[in-house]
């Protein structure tokens, strides 16, 4: 007697999807972290929109975080030279 192959995920409790990705779908999963709208990718996203802003006035900070960020435009208005240029 042979056992039949499962489409399906090893967690699948139906077991009948015709293929391995209807099943995964029918599980409602979101796989992709930046399709979530939490405060944490909203700050993500907000530090990335500022460093390029940063970076079309010619300033170049050390990096995407917030406080490189303020921390070379800080530099640059109290200098008045881009920061990194």
């Amino acid at each position: 007697m042979t056992k039949k192959k499962s489409n399906c995920s090893s967690s699948c409790r139906t077991k009948d999807h015709a293929t391995w990705g209807e099943c995964v779908r029918s599980k409602g999963l979101q796989l992709n972290p930046n399709l979530s709208d939490t405060g944490a990718s909203k700050a993500w996203d907000k530090e990335l929109t500022d460093y390029k802003s940063a970076y079309d006035q010619g300033i170049r900070p050390h990096g995407t975080t917030r406080a490189k960020i303020d921390e070379a435009v800080r530099t640059s208005e109290a200098t008045g030279i881009a920061f990194g240029a």
